[in-house]
């Protein structure tokens, strides 16, 4: 159903998912307003700048396989979209192994002993497999071997989602390293795999020179160039609806409300806030229901470094578990001009967390001492001088696919599907976790749709394939998935 031309389609978001919904549509001449809570444009995407040097919220490689994405990507930024190589390490125990894997570094960074440790471990899980086969734990084991699932899976999974490998479903394991098995990665190592054949050794992907922000504020100077508006430091409060739908937004910015008329709303705020915000109010069960909603939260620690060459690596993968940092960012190795002094570097120590906990209530300067002993006890900066630093919290980074989400979705869906003229798109939006390119899509099938297709945005996921074109199978078949915690544990 489209939208009157007296009225605007608001966009809640001025992340990749809003920002391409908003595009397509002023593209095509439909009024558009974007409204964020934000100062600037780009969501998880944005680029942080911090007297100078540009950082990276968690990293993001621009690789897709879906033609529309690529294709837009290189529409906004044009020779401004670096083709640039994926160097990454694992640093476990003490030592660095390069990722993906070859052979003859592991072989001589574990050393003869543990090498023939982790064969006679992957022997004796082929031999004796653990059945039945439950947890994450349970199917790279059996794949594996023990050893390599402590040296290369155990700790760092467990940084990152909080849930220990014994506590996560095996089925999200098969689905998020499909193709992978000691087997595979061995011929990787030799070089004998076909190219392309297993999705997560990529060795090459795009990036913009100034960091991804780079794209999204390309983006929001097309979208006002037609006509349409990207207001930001506006907070939406109310939902206003009726049987015929949504017909109107309340935002809040410095304190002073406004209602902004709405013709049709796509919205990529997380679901627990729309719901909040429905005027007349969800049922109480929604209600209910979208509280139930969690989220995994994030935090980074910018260091500047006194040193031109800290290490080569893009990032490097921290599954020791003696340090609590999970990766670690060298965002000069992702494009010479995130540093305004090429000898500085500005690392980035990712700190996975949930809001309130531990590490998210540390102060700046207790995270950054921490972040400093843990870059000289890895060995990264021992002995530079660490000159500056900052500290950027990022709340609701993930989804969480915790026991009872999925029913609490469905209520929800059930009861928005009744509220005409509203779609939801992006991760936050859809509660979905997936990739930038993956928001994208949902994003211009959702403008699709508004124009009178009928494509199931709820379908184009990580679980399921979605039957329109072999783009979007290939993309749904490469979306990262979120674990899930096993409820029925003896």
């Amino acid at each position: 159903m489209s939208a009157s031309p007296e009225l605007p389609v608001v966009v809640i978001g001025a992340g990749p998912a809003g920002l391409t919904a908003a595009y397509d549509l002023t593209r095509r001449g439909v009024p558009t307003v974007v409204f964020d809570q934000d100062d600037q444009v780009g969501g998880l995407a944005k680029t942080v700048v911090y007297k100078g040097f540009r950082f990276d919220i968690g990293g993001h490689r621009f690789f897709t396989k879906i033609t529309t994405v690529r294709d837009l990507w290189h529409e906004l930024l044009g020779p401004d979209l670096l083709q640039r190589p994926r160097l990454s390490r694992i640093f476990y125990n003490g030592r660095f192994f390069d990722y993906p894997l070859r052979a003859t570094n592991v072989l001589i960074t574990l050393g003869p002993v543990t090498s023939a440790a982790v064969l006679l471990s992957y022997l004796r899980a082929r031999a004796a497999p653990i059945r039945p086969e439950v947890s994450f734990e349970d199917w790279i084991c059996n794949r594996f071997g023990r050893r390599l699932f402590t040296l290369f899976f155990k700790s760092y999974t467990e940084k990152v989602w909080g849930i220990p490998c014994s506590q996560i479903g095996a089925q999200w394991a098969a689905q998020r390293i499909k193709g992978l098995s000691l087997w595979t990665a061995a011929l990787a190592m030799l070089g004998a795999t076909r190219k392309g054949r297993i999705k997560t050794l990529i060795h090459e992907f795009e990036y913009p020179r100034l960091g991804p922000g780079m794209m999204w504020e390309a983006c929001r100077d097309r979208i006002q160039d037609a006509g349409g508006r990207v207001e930001l430091e506006s907070r939406i409060v109310e939902i206003q609806h009726d049987a015929a739908g949504v017909r109107a937004v309340v935002i809040e910015r410095r304190g002073v409300r406004r209602v902004q008329p709405a013709s049709y709303v796509i919205s990529t705020m997380p679901i627990r806030h729309l719901v909040r915000f429905m005027s007349p109010a969800a049922p109480d069960s929604v209600r209910h229901a979208a509280e139930q909603l969690k989220y995994r939260d994030f935090l980074t620690v910018a260091l500047v470094v006194d040193q031109a060459d800290v290490f080569p690596d893009n990032w490097i993968y921290i599954h020791d578990p003696s340090v609590r940092v999970g990766r670690v960012q060298n965002f000069k190795n992702w494009s010479p001009e995130m540093v305004p002094d090429p000898t500085l570097t500005c690392l980035g120590l990712e700190y996975f967390c949930s809001a309130g906990d531990d590490l998210w209530e540390m102060p700046d300067a207790d995270l950054i001492a921490l972040g400093t002993r843990e870059m000289n006890a890895i060995g990264l900066v021992r002995g530079a001088r660490i000159v500056d630093a900052t500290v950027m919290r990022v709340h609701k980074a993930y989804p969480v696919y915790d026991d009872g989400y999925e029913t609490a979705l469905q209520e929800i869906r059930a009861w928005l599907a009744r509220v005409p003229k509203l779609q939801l798109v992006g991760r936050n939006g859809m509660h979905k976790y997936n990739n930038q390119d993956h928001s994208m899509l949902t994003a211009r099938l959702a403008v699709r749709n508004y124009f009178g297709e009928h494509h199931d945005l709820w379908a184009i996921n990580a679980d399921d394939e979605y039957h329109e074109e072999s783009a979007v199978r290939d993309l749904a078949a490469s979306q990262p998935l979120v674990p899930r915690r096993m409820t029925h544990l003896d």
